[in-house]
Order: structure tokens, then C-alpha cells, then sequence
């Protein structure tokens, strides 16, 4: 259940992907939703301007310097890059994120586009829980000294900048000198990030419970080169060696990027801050990992629910990985 209290005006911040038709229409259905339910519905000013002049009275623009300013959840519009957006908004803040998916897989998403009415529901009555979920403190050295420093919630990848040539990279961990490789790149990753990135290159999948932080090699020419699993408190390092021919790159959350030069090293560590996710309820993983792949379970023992589950009856499941 939310802790948000007190006799102040309810306000939710709503982003949307607003390149989408669908989540303009779901954006304006969302704040009438809303506004009907007693709460004030803030928007980004280029996003706002976007809805129909009626449904646009009954907003108002967000602060764009402070976009959560007020705000006791941010509603988000869109698939997980539209999710991993608003996590910048709310980084270093409690505001939780509720993600209504508009994309594909959306596994940071809590809702189907069908969930809208049900959503504004519990929002209304408070009756969402807020879980969190560890980010990584992402930091470049270049001759012993930090040059550079970002994070990402799923992962941070550093990766050749050259198509036709791989980067050859050291792995260390907790300081130690682990093995050396030429690859393609370097996923390391949160349990969060498990699904994402991580997964495509053959990593494990990670139940979100499970305190932890992940390298996988992407395209590894090396005997040893498997995924690993280590300790949160661990430090993860992968320095691009001398005989690099050229630059890579650092991607975090495939949003944000730095050059990473020959010879310098990336570290990754657990964030302090993490981010807040709102649930509407709390289904066994297992069930979202076949929603979401479409996963060939039905008629096995312990068959899921039906894949046309709602945020009512125990999670949202859609109708597999195009949903």
C-alpha cells in the first residue's frame, strides 16, 4: 500500500512516448481518469501541448526544471525506454515510477494499454505498493583518476565504436585480475537488467529478489568467457587494453554515452540510489517471465494464469512478448 498521506492536493506527474499516437490518446484518457478521481495531473509542457485543447485545460505544466516537483508518483506511458526516460526524471528521488505498457516486451511495465481504467482506480485509492530496485554507480578512470561518472538501472555496456573491429578488454573484480579477452563488448548489468541487454547476449535471468550484479561478454573469443554472477557489493571493471586498435564506447541504459579511450577502465558498483517502481500487485515472477516471453507453459503443472490476466485479478499478463 502507498504511504502517501496527508490533506495536500494529490498530484501524478504522466510522461508519455509522445511519438506515439496510442499514448497521446492514453495520456488524454489517463488525465481525465485522473482529474475525475481528485487528482491534479502535471505534465511536461511539450508533451502537454500535444493533447486535445479540452483534456489540456485540465492539466497543468510541469516545472521543467523540476518536473516532479509535488508529485507522489509519475505515471509513464510507453514501453521500457520510455520507462528508463522517467528514471532519470526521478533519479535521486522517492517518487515511485508506474509504467502502463505501450510497447513490446515492457518488462519494467506494471499495466497493459487495457489496465488504464484500473490503474487510475488504485491510484485513486492509494492501493499500489512501491518496490525498489538496485541501479549501478558507473564511473570511467583514465591513468588511475575518475574522468567520468554516470549510471544506468539495467546496464551499462561498453562496447567497440568500430563496426569492423572488436576491442580487446581485461576483467577485474573486486581488484583482482580476472581473464582477457577480444570481444565485441561487455554487458554489466543489474537483476533488473537481466531481461534487457544482458539476456540477448546469453546471460542468466536473475529473479528481481536476488541482490546482484552481472558481466556477460557479447561475442567473446576466449575459452573462458561465460556470464558471471557476483556479489553486490562487488566491483565489476573491464579496462580496454593497449593493442585496442580504436576507441569504445560506453553506453548506460542505451541512453547515455561516453567515450571510453585505450587504456582507460570502467567500473561498476550498486548505486546507492535506487529506483522505485509502484506495483499493483504481486505475482510470482515466473508468471511475468511467460507472460512476457510467451513461454510455452499452459498445460504444464502449475499452468500460469491465462494470458488474459489484469492488474484486478493478481498481474497483468499480455498476450505474449508483441503484446
Amino acid at each position: 500500500m502507498s504511504d502517501q498521506g496527508g490533506t495536500s492536493p494529490r498530484a501524478v506527474l504522466v510522461l508519455s512516448h509522445a511519438g506515439r499516437p496510442a499514448a497521446l490518446v492514453a495520456a488524454e484518457e489517463l488525465t481525465r481518469g485522473l482529474v475525475r478521481g481528485g487528482i491534479h495531473v502535471i505534465m511536461p509542457p511539450d508533451e502537454l501541448a500535444t493533447l486535445d485543447p479540452a483534456v489540456r485545460r485540465l492539466a497543468a505544466p510541469a516545472a521543467p526544471d523540476d518536473l516532479i516537483d509535488g508529485a507522489e508518483l509519475v505515471v509513464v506511458l510507453g514501453g521500457d525506454g520510455t520507462i528508463l526516460r522517467a528514471a532519470e526524471v526521478v533519479r535521486g528521488s522517492e517518487v515511485p515510477l508506474l509504467g502502463v505498457n505501450l510497447g513490446h516486451v515492457g518488462f519494467l511495465a506494471e499495466a497493459e494499454r487495457g489496465d488504464l481504467a484500473e490503474v487510475v482506480h488504485r491510484i485513486a485509492e492509494r492501493r499500489y505498493e512501491v518496490e525498489q530496485r538496485m541501479t549501478l554507480d558507473v564511473t570511467v578512470h583514465r591513468d588511475g583518476e575518475p574522468v567520468a561518472a554516470t549510471w544506468a538501472v539495467n546496464e551499462a555496456t561498453v562496447e567497440k565504436a568500430s563496426r569492423e573491429r572488436m576491442i580487446e578488454v581485461s576483467v577485474d573484480v573486486d581488484g583482482r585480475p580476472l581473464t582477457a579477452f577480444g570481444c565485441d563488448g561487455v554487458v554489466l548489468a543489474t537483476p533488473t537488467g537481466s531481461t534487457a541487454y544482458a539476456f540477448s547476449a546469453g546471460g542468466p535471468v536473475v529473479w528481481p529478489e536476488v541482490e546482484a550484479l552481472l558481466l556477460v561478454p557479447i561475442s567473446a573469443h576466449a575459452l573462458f568467457a561465460r556470464p558471471l554472477v557476483v556479489a553486490p557489493t562487488s566491483t565489476l571493471s573491464v579496462e580496454i587494453l593497449d593493442r585496442t586498435r580504436h576507441e569504445a564506447v560506453l553506453w548506460c541504459d542505451g541512453r547515455r554515452a561516453l567515450t571510453v579511450p585505450r587504456r582507460a577502465r570502467v567500473e561498476v558498483t550498486r548505486s546507492a540510489l535506487p529506483v522505485r517502481l509502484a506495483r499493483l500487485a504481486r505475482p510470482p515472477f515466473t508468471d511475468r517471465l511467460v507472460a512476457k516471453f510467451g513461454l510455452p507453459a499452459h498445460g504444464l503443472k502449475g499452468d500460469v494464469p491465462g494470458p488474459r490476466g489484469s492488474a484486478a485479478d493478481g498481474g497483468v499478463v499480455p498476450d505474449g512478448p508483441s503484446a
